[in-house]
């Protein structure tokens, strides 16, 4: 059976294990805090990309992507001026069946998505993408950089890191498997090399995003 989930959102995506600090700051994502800390801890709600739309005004999100990712509160603290400053942690990923819109915020009926375990050992593939990503990393300009080993953690730690469109980034969200998306972060990573060698990338400095020690 489905779950109904509040939804949260946003122009980016959240990735599992990764952090994300966010400024809770509209009446109805407020008045979604207010809820949530009315029941015992844990607290969470879904993360999801805005397909069509912004993430600030009456009627801003006009479509979301199908998959998105649960946020677990890991901080929390409201300011003197109603505002919370949250930190949450991604959890696991979920896929809307369909969208409910009878309070200010929406929720969702969603299906939770288990993606299969992978294996920790070093491989190939794994020793490619960390090589390359630390290559591209270099190559913007940002160095000592800890690349995480489990092919898990850092899968998902590219897909946050890479400055590719939101549209990219929701698909490395959506692979099927860890397998799947270092596959898929290998080829992004050899084109984003060859603008980064070209000269016809901006030169920008990647940042590693926080990811949780859990």
């Amino acid at each position: 059976m489905a779950d109904l989930l509040p939804l949260f959102p946003l122009g980016t995506v959240l990735f599992p294990g990764l952090l994300l600090p966010l400024q809770v700051f509209e009446p109805r994502y407020r008045a979604l805090m207010h809820d949530l800390m009315a029941e015992p801890p844990p607290w969470s709600f879904g993360v999801v990309a805005i397909r069509e739309g912004h993430e600030v005004g009456a009627n801003s999100v006009k479509s979301l992507y199908d998959v998105g990712c649960i946020g677990v509160i890991e901080q929390v603290e409201q300011l003197p001026d109603g505002r919370f400053a949250v930190l949450l942690v991604g959890s696991r990923k979920f896929r809307v069946r369909d969208l409910d819109e009878s309070r200010l915020y929406l929720r969702g009926e969603v299906d939770l998505i288990d993606e299969p375990p992978s294996a920790d050992g070093p491989t190939t593939l794994v020793t490619t993408v960390r090589e390359r990503f630390a290559d591209y990393c270099s190559g913007l300009g940002a160095t000592g950089i800890a690349v995480p080993d489990d092919a898990y953690t850092l899968s998902h730690v590219v897909a946050a890191t890479m400055m590719i469109p939101l549209l990219e980034k929701q698909a490395l969200l959506e692979a099927a498997d860890t397998e799947q998306r270092l596959q898929t972060e290998a080829m992004m990573l050899s084109r984003e090399l060859a603008l980064i060698r070209t000269g016809t990338m901006p030169v920008a400095q990647p940042r590693l995003p926080p990811h949780s020690q859990n």
